[in-house]
């Protein structure tokens, strides 16, 4: 009993170590060994209480991978572990849901997988505790699992609603740990990439069953629910289907996964839901797990391997042979060192023999029970693939019978239809029956009483013959009035409609009463005897009679009236037709006289429109005329000797040729005008007139300006001034003949201008784009722009200060405050500076501007008005680059020399506002001297950023302590070799950055317009400018370009005394 105890306390001792061992926060995947004996305890204990009681333990919210690695072991122990640590991890279930909540808050890598993999975990134990029947390791039959589902299809249909959940939850995990790995560029052979990987085998094993589980559910909902209501279950898993083939394709080629696991293989496309059959070629997806031993070393703190099988009674050779296996060995250290005494034969020899024996005959058997285990396999296989078929047909067979039962189903509803449509038809014919006898009892009734209308029928008769020929009349005049009624209105139509009605009931009566009639003919002799009793009969169709012969009369009234309201309206129609007439012979007189004057007046009209034209041409031949002479003229003074004095500047020449283009844009505007309408030639005389006038004074300036252009583009702007001369008197050439009009084009006059236009442009002083009316109220927004900027930067800078205090505590809080503290001092020094330079620049333009306007000052002394521009732009961008260098030092995304590099930036930045507005003071001015107090302590605090920099980088990087106390004299001569080759290294880089900063501010002097023999002028007088006035912010610095000296090799002491003893 004791002995027991102490294997269960040494199992408990055991189980503890591999969890302590495999949870942890170093970077590296838990060892399987770790994780099987976590997961043996579990078996013994029968549950997860040892493991959540040591669990409880970790400080979770201290590191990310522990967090990790513990949601990958518990994942392991509820796939692989005993049925109750579902139950003792539901209890934990809070715990799960807090560690995800601590993580998805932080910004961190892992912290973000640890999130993903909460949710996974909480999403598997409601899963598994909702549905009991199913294991946490999804291993179960097609039978347990329709029993699982039920047979309520509401039960099915919210399982596959879960089940779609928990893939999601698993891929969501998997894409996750995927991309970090892509976008790391990881290798799967790092531990820190195989850390992330490792939980990926269980999330594949999951995949497999929950894949099988949505292809089972949604064929059992298609069998029983429309397929319009499952559309969307269809695209859900159409989404998932691609998303878990993409994840099990990416698997498949990393190589951690080779050899660890069998990925199994997905079909080219999702199964058909909509066609039943194809469930049958549905495969189950089966991951492999390779048996194979792993290749892994005891560790040093590993003190012997896990017993896997307990054994109670054995041999005492097996007792041995376990007791050599399990316990350890105390090992003699002279026997260890120096071998048996006396040579003698080692027991230990012969132990290990017989277990190298033992070892290769349990290999033996274990070959054969693999064998005999494949072997079972194929059989299984077989027979599942029997049993599969069987199952197909079964399908069928019950797909057949379900089709059989609705067609049976509908025939008994149309059985049913037909009883009650019989039911109701026997309902009916009772009824006719029962109206039979009673119109029998009628018919009875009238045969009595038809004795007595024998003696009328003889004057019925002849009343009805009568009748008949009045009909007979009365349609043929009918007739007559709907030939002659064609063109009457509505109301006589309707009129029509109501006659024909009448005598359609008339006639209908009339054949009524003769087949009563024939039929008392044959009872004539029957009903003789009641021929008194028929009199009173008589009478009431003579009545009837009577009421005839008046709706007769009636009727006769109202054709004859019709026929007087149509005679009436015949005769208003001959007389409008003959007033019509009269009309029409009136107009066609009137007509004939009015198309003979249009025609005169046509005639007139067009003579005077051709007079018009050759008016408006002989205009156009005129002004063209005029324009040839303008543009002749302004072409003979490029080669006239009293022109090459005259000169111009490139400005006037790109006004003239884009006012030139305009008049191009115009002159073509009014030929096409003109040829649209050839009446009106205003509209081209007046382009035409101002198009050689602005040509004429193109080329005539062009030419001038040429006379001061360097030798190349004084020949290219000749030249072009000669061709657009010459472009245009073609073009007004061909406009002054009719039979070229048409196709007269300027757009050869455009090209040349434009050629021109860009050659001004290219002789354009540059930094002159600015207009010179411009450059005061220019100075005026840079200065406020810059004053702007500075508070922006120190309202940045307070932000950070904030946000520094929240984020950062201790060494790091103290850092970053020294930081922005500086950096705050020096933006308030540079506004101090700028407010001291607006004040002296001022005072400058009042005191020198005298009567003229402070912008005509500004234009005269334009070269000094960009250089304040230039130094304002400049320490503005300095100091919004200081506030985002230093945003980055406060997030560590940064380099503090970048933070230096601003500081000095901004310093010399100052010191360009300072020079330029030094230039045109006062010497003996008080707000220069202002202003220079205000540089020096703009450089004060510069210097304090930039040590302030230093300091903290010091505090923060850590010093290698260079201890060599270790090294062999070989290994520091290779030290001090490889060492010098970096030196020299550096010292190239470093060379070829300072030639490539020179040729960079060479570039930038060059673009900004400043030559480089002019740096040292400014606005025609030499100044204290020491840097030019660009419209840059870099200043130059030569003492960067200075090479430093080559690194020495250190004289380093040795620190071995045995170092020289070497020859």
């Amino acid at each position: 009993m004791s002995k027991h105890m102490d294997m269960l306390l040494k199992a408990r001792d055991d189980q503890l170590s591999s969890i302590s061992k495999a949870i942890n926060s170093t970077e590296i995947p838990v060892k399987e060994k770790h994780a099987r004996r976590i997961i043996l305890g579990t078996h013994r204990e029968k549950g997860a209480f040892t493991f959540w009681s040591y669990a409880l333990g970790f400080t979770f919210p201290s590191s990310s991978i522990l967090c990790w690695k513990f949601c990958h072991v518990l994942h392991k122990i509820l796939r692989d572990g005993h049925r109750n640590v579902l139950q003792d991890c539901t209890r934990h279930y809070s715990s799960m849901v807090e560690i995800g909540e601590i993580w998805g808050n932080l910004h961190d890598r892992y912290g973000q997988l640890v999130t993903l993999y909460s949710k996974l975990l909480c999403t598997k134990l409601k899963f598994h505790t909702k549905h009991g029947d199913i294991p946490a390791n999804l291993e179960i039959t097609d039978e347990e699992l329709e029993r699982a589902a039920g047979t309520d299809i509401n039960n099915v249909f919210q399982l596959s609603v879960e089940v779609f959940d928990y893939m999601d939850a698993e891929l969501r995990l998997a894409e996750t740990v995927l991309r970090q790995l892509n976008s790391s560029l990881a290798m799967t052979t790092l531990t820190s990439s195989q850390c992330r990987l490792a939980p990926l085998i269980q999330v594949i094993q999951d995949c497999s069953h929950l894949y099988h589980f949505a292809v089972k559910l949604l064929f059992k909902l298609h069998a029983c629910l429309p397929a319009d209501t499952l559309q969307g279950h269809r695209d859900r898993f159409h989404d998932q289907f691609h998303k878990l083939k993409n994840f099990f394709n990416r698997a498949k080629e990393m190589i951690y996964f080779k050899r660890l696991i069998q990925i199994p293989k997905l079909p080219e496309s999702p199964p058909n839901f909509l066609h039943a059959a194809s469930l049958a070629k549905h495969v189950k997806p089966v991951v492999v797990i390779p048996n194979e031993d792993e290749p892994e070393m005891q560790d040093d703190d590993d003190d012997e391997p896990e017993p896997l099988i307990e054994v109670d009674n054995v041999t005492t050779s097996s007792v041995t042979t376990s007791s050599v296996q399990a316990q350890p060995q105390q090992v003699d250290i002279f026997d260890q060192t120096f071998g048996p005494p006396n040579g003698g034969f080692d027991d230990r020899d012969l132990q290990i023999e017989t277990l190298k024996r033992e070892l290769e005959l349990l290999r033996a058997e274990l070959e054969r029970v693999k064998a005999e285990a494949q072997r079972y396999i194929t059989q299984l296989k077989s027979q599942i693939n029997s049993l599969e078929a069987e199952l197909e047909e079964q399908r069928a067979q019950k797909q057949r019978a379900l089709v059989e039962n609705e067609q049976l189903r509908m025939e008994l509803e149309a059985t049913r239809r037909r009883n009650t449509e019989h039911e109701s038809l026997q309902t009916t014919f009772i009824e006719a029956e029962k109206r039979a006898q009673a119109t029998e009892q009628r018919y009875n009734k009238l045969k009595e009483k038809h004795t007595e209308l024998v003696s009328s029928h003889a004057e019925l008769l002849r009343k009805s013959a009568d009748t008949v020929k009045m009909l007979s009349v009365t349609q043929q005049t009918q007739e007559e009035v709907e030939r002659t009624k064609q063109q009457l209105t509505f109301e006589m139509d309707r009129i029509k409609q109501e006659s024909d009605m009448k005598m359609e009931e008339q006639r209908f009566e009339v054949e009524r009463v003769k087949r009563e009639l024939e039929e008392k003919m044959a009872e004539v002799t029957r009903i003789k005897a009641t021929l008194q009793s028929s009199e009173e009969t008589s009478e009431q169709i003579n009545s009837s009679m009577t009421a005839l012969q008046t709706e007769k009369e009636r009727l006769m009234r109202s054709v004859s009236e019709k026929e007087a309201e149509l005679s009436s309206l015949r005769q208003t129609a001959q007389l409008q037709q003959s007033s019509l007439q009269q009309e029409r012979d009136k107009t066609s007189r009137e007509l004939g006289e009015l198309q003979g004057k249009l025609k005169e007046k046509t005639s007139q009209e067009e003579k005077m429109k051709q007079k018009l034209l050759e008016e408006q041409f002989a205009l156009l031949q005129g002004t063209i005329t005029e324009a040839e002479t303008i543009i002749q003229d302004a072409i003979a003074k490029l080669d006239d000797p009293l022109h090459i004095r005259c000169t111009s500047s490139p400005d006037y020449l790109i006004s003239r040729a884009e006012a030139a283009l305009g008049s191009i844009d115009k002159v073509k505007k009014g030929h096409a005008d003109y040829l649209r309408n050839m009446s009106d030639a205003g509209t081209l005389l007046r382009s035409l007139t101002q198009f050689s006038h602005l040509t004429a004074d193109t080329i005539v300036n062009g030419s001038a300006t040429a006379h001061m252009a360097p030798t190349d583009h004084a020949d290219k702007l000749t030249e072009n001034c000669r061709s657009c001369g010459t472009q245009s008197l073609l073009f007004l050439g061909e406009m002054k003949s009719k039979a070229t009009l048409q196709k007269a084009d300027p757009a050869t006059i455009r090209i040349i201008i434009q050629k021109i236009l860009h050659l001004g442009q290219e002789l354009r002083p540059k930094g002159l784009d600015v207009r010179q009316e411009e450059l005061g109220d220019l100075v005026d927004k840079e200065m406020a722009a810059t004053s702007a900027a500075i508070e922006e930067a120190v309202r940045r800078i307070d932000e950070m200060m904030s946000q520094a205090r929240k984020d950062t505590t201790g060494v790091k809080l103290e850092v970053n405050e020294r930081i922005l503290f500086s950096c705050t001092d020096l933006m308030k020094a540079i506004r101090m500076l700028v407010i001291a330079s607006t004040d002296l620049q001022k005072e400058i333009v009042e005191g020198g501007r005298g009567a003229a306007t402070i912008r005509e000052f500004y234009a005269k002394n334009s070269r000094w008005t960009e250089g304040l521009i230039s130094a304002a732009k400049a320490v503005g961008w300095g100091a919004t680059e200081m506030v985002e260098s230093a945003d980055k030092v406060v997030l560590h995304t940064g380099k503090y020399e970048e933070l230096i590099v601003c500081s000095h930036e901004i310093a010399a930045s100052t010191a360009q506002l300072v020079a330029a507005s030094k230039v045109k003071a006062d010497r003996h001015s008080k707000k220069l001297t202002k202003l220079q107090h205000a540089s020096r302590h703009v450089n004060e605090m510069a210097a304090n950023v930039v040590a302030s920099t230093k300091t903290g980088q010091e505090h923060l990087e850590d010093k290698d302590t260079m201890d060599f106390s270790g090294l062999s004299l070989i290994k520091l001569k290779k030290e001090e070799m490889e060492s010098q080759v970096k030196v020299l290294e550096l010292e190239s880089m470093l060379d070829n950055e300072r030639l490539r900063l020179g040729e960079l501010r060479k570039k930038h002097y060059e673009i900004a317009g400043v030559p480089l023999d002019q740096l040292a002028e400014g606005n025609g007088e030499t100044s204290s400018l020491v840097n030019p006035v660009t419209m840059s912010p870099k200043p130059l610095k030569p003492s960067l370009m200075k090479k430093p000296p080559l690194a020495q090799k250190p004289n380093i002491p040795p620190k071995n005394q045995f170092a020289y003893s070497f020859k």
